[in-house]
């Protein structure tokens, strides 16, 4: 896709593949459960993100022969390319490098573990990056994660020796970036849904909203309000 905005905002996803998505749900979820609940979170975030306004929007996916399943999961108007590298890190710089080079002055990639994440936080990592208020952006997570980080240039040597899938990846990412004389702007910390402790969390601080399709997050309440031992 040409380049027609100077922000893109990029999902990094994988195919909603039973057994290969969601693992820490199992054996509370099974391998089909939590790969159609992953795809309700997909939903959910490109949703969410189709009304961006000046914003270019992209899906990363993986593996490299999942594109049909994302071309029918997204909407008119994104990009989509697999992701490239041996590591999550890898893949990460990889996608700032090769979309900073198309000349976008600032690139935002977000996960798709948070299905309420409002689009006014990936907004929120425009204005800072494009007001030079900050060179990196990062969404905190609660486990010590994050789910979006945000450049104008690209550094990868952050995303290098990062204990991926860690309570440390937040720390350690902050370290290296002072280490490299980086100002770095943090966003609200948000939750991630990879526990089945998780899911009730997000089940009960939404459960009230089940009548209404319109919000944020609609599709995964509503697909957790069918399973039986979300009420336990």
């Amino acid at each position: 896709m040409d380049k027609q905005m100077e922000k893109l905002l990029v999902i990094v996803a994988k195919q909603p593949v039973s057994g290969r998505v969601k693992t820490r749900l199992f054996p509370k979820l099974s391998p089909e459960v939590a790969a159609d609940l992953y795809r309700c979170f997909l939903q959910d975030r490109i949703k969410e993100v189709s009304s961006l306004n000046g914003v270019d929007r992209a899906i990363a996916y993986t593996p490299e022969a999942a594109k049909e399943t994302f071309a029918s999961l997204a909407m008119d108007g994104f990009e989509l390319f697999a992701q490239r590298g041996k590591h999550l890190g890898e893949r990460l710089s990889n996608i700032f490098l090769e979309k900073l080079s198309q000349g976008y002055e600032a690139v935002s990639i977000v996960d798709s573990d948070s299905p309420d994440l409002p689009k006014s936080l990936i907004n929120e990592s425009f204005e800072l990056l494009l007001t030079g208020q900050a060179d990196i952006v990062l969404g905190p997570c609660y486990d010590g994660g994050y789910y979006l980080v945000g450049m104008r240039k690209p550094h990868p040597e952050l995303f290098r020796n990062i204990p991926w899938s860690t309570e440390n990846v937040l720390s350690v990412t902050l370290e290296k970036a002072r280490k490299m004389g980086l100002n770095v702007r943090l966003l609200s910390i948000w939750n991630d849904l990879d526990t089945f402790e998780d899911l009730v969390e997000f089940y009960n601080m939404y459960k009230d909203r089940l009548l209404s399709k319109d919000w944020v997050g609609s599709k995964t309440l509503t697909y957790l309000s069918r399973l039986e031992n979300i009420y336990q």
